[in-house]
């Protein structure tokens, strides 16, 4: 079978994985991957089958802005998410649509990216011709999806494209880049389509807890959750912006002994802080785990050897996952809920009790139908959450991750995270109900979390 994806030009993984074929560890790509541009009608299907009440996707910037300007508007791109969003409407399924989600055109990339200030502008073009496009029937808008991970891992390492590794520098004028860039995007929402499509825009951040490995580690920990996610939703969500003040202190430091002139950490002006400060409706989160952080002696010594820019240096924390909160003998996932609690509460309290949107929440298991370890972890994670509802925290929205199995980035396809599989090996490429969906579903249709419920798996999952 030839697939044809009419009109997208190439993003930073399309690049990637193309010359760098084996950059994935498996050696896959996505190229075609869960092939969603043929058979929505069949994940439409799914959410049915679940009973969920929205959907989150994400859009393409290169599918629609080939030239990723807006002089060219591909119209097989629109006309695809046009599809997707009018059959999820059918079924009274609220899309929930994030802009941005890694995939970067290539063409920006060669210009520097999220290093280039004028990735501000951009972004804020892209975001501008989705929200006319699609406007009128999507109410929930995420600009972003996890800012660290695309500064941290793509431009302070070699985890996600663009691979570029210049830890401590490019990561940091990315972070930069990317709050400015959410922040236009959220001002042209709201000056200039807010008033007729009556939307909520917000940023989803990525915020796994770091719990303190001993009473001397509290300082650690926080560290660790400031530089972790502090720095991206501190910006966003505290009374007075910018960066939080233990990362611009630490960064500065750093800066200083090296010999610089002025902190790696680019700072903000006052008009820039005020430009991001209350830039988004809700809290956008995805949480899948907790860490120990500690710092000792060893660890000072550690960083305190290195000459050159890096981030890990400037948090100088080390950290550690207890094999005792591996969920399974066969899965290494960590399972330890009580720092999903903690995550939304520190949220909560931080950030003057904002709405919480928890927009992904999962584990990767191996391939296959009986997935144990994921209705454990589910079950364990959503009763954390109820936990947190009761004690005050504004949760309006949880969203699993993920509704199928997908092409996980530098994973490939050797991570599945999907309540249904794929059989990656069929053309047709098959989406089959795992057991967890079977359990997902008597959840939502419940409104109840029943530990002891088994599901008659030889049974469809049926949509009513």
């Amino acid at each position: 079978m030839i697939y044809v994806f009419s009109g997208k030009t190439e993003n930073i993984y399309d690049y990637l994985t193309h010359t760098q074929p084996c950059f994935a560890k498996d050696c896959t790509n996505g190229d075609v991957a869960a092939n969603s541009y043929y058979l929505y009608k069949r994940d439409v299907e799914m959410l049915r089958e679940l009973g969920v009440d929205f959907y989150r996707f994400s859009l393409s910037w290169t599918r629609i802005l080939p030239t990723s300007f807006p002089d060219k508007i591909n119209k097989a791109g629109v006309e695809y998410y046009n599809n997707l969003i009018d059959e999820l409407l059918k079924y009274n399924i609220q899309p929930v649509v994030t802009i941005y989600h890694w995939d970067l055109p290539q063409k920006l990339q060669n210009l520097g990216g999220w290093a280039n200030p004028d990735i501000v502008d951009w972004f804020g073009d892209y975001a501008k011709v989705v929200f006319a496009l699609f406007g009128d029937r999507v109410k929930y808008w995420i600009t972003i999806n996890e800012p660290y991970q695309i500064c941290h891992f793509g431009y302070g390492g070699t985890t996600l494209a663009p691979a570029l590794n210049y830890s401590g520098e490019a990561d940091y004028s990315c972070a930069k880049n990317l709050l400015l860039a959410h922040a236009r995007a959220f001002h042209i929402y709201d000056k200039e389509f807010r008033i007729t499509q009556n939307g909520i825009i917000f940023i989803t951040i990525n915020a796994e807890w770091f719990e303190p490995d001993t009473e001397n580690d509290i300082e650690a920990a926080n560290d660790a959750n400031m530089f972790g996610w502090g720095i991206f939703s501190h910006p966003i969500f505290s009374q007075f912006g910018d960066f939080p003040d233990v990362v611009k202190r630490k960064v500065a430091a750093r800066s200083e002994s090296q010999g610089l002139f002025r902190s790696r950490l680019p700072e903000m002006t006052p008009s820039e802080i005020e430009y991001i400060r209350g830039s988004a409706d809700i809290f956008g989160l995805n949480h899948y785990a907790t860490y120990v952080a500690y710092r000792n002696q060893s660890t000072i010594d550690h960083y305190s050897s290195v000459t050159g820019p890096s981030f890990e240096a400037d948090a100088g924390f080390d950290f550690y996952r207890p094999r005792n909160w591996q969920i399974t003998e066969t899965n290494a996932a960590m399972y330890f809920p009580l720092g999903f609690y903690k995550t939304l509460v520190r949220i909560s309290d931080d950030y003057n009790n904002v709405p919480i949107f928890v927009t992904e929440n999962g584990i990767s298991t191996q391939s296959g139908l009986f997935d144990d370890d994921r209705v454990i972890y589910y079950r364990g994670y959503l009763s954390a959450m109820l936990d947190a509802v009761e004690d005050g925290v504004n949760i309006i929205g949880y969203g699993a991750w993920s509704h199928m199995d997908n092409y996980e980035w530098s994973e490939g396809y050797t991570g599945r995270y999907g309540l249904y599989q794929i059989d990656f090996n069929d053309t047709s490429r098959t989406r089959t109900p795992r057991k967890s969906a079977y359990v997902y579903k008597e959840i939502i249709r419940t409104r109840s979390l029943d530990m002891s419920y088994e599901p008659d798996m030889s049974k469809s999952l049926s949509l009513n």
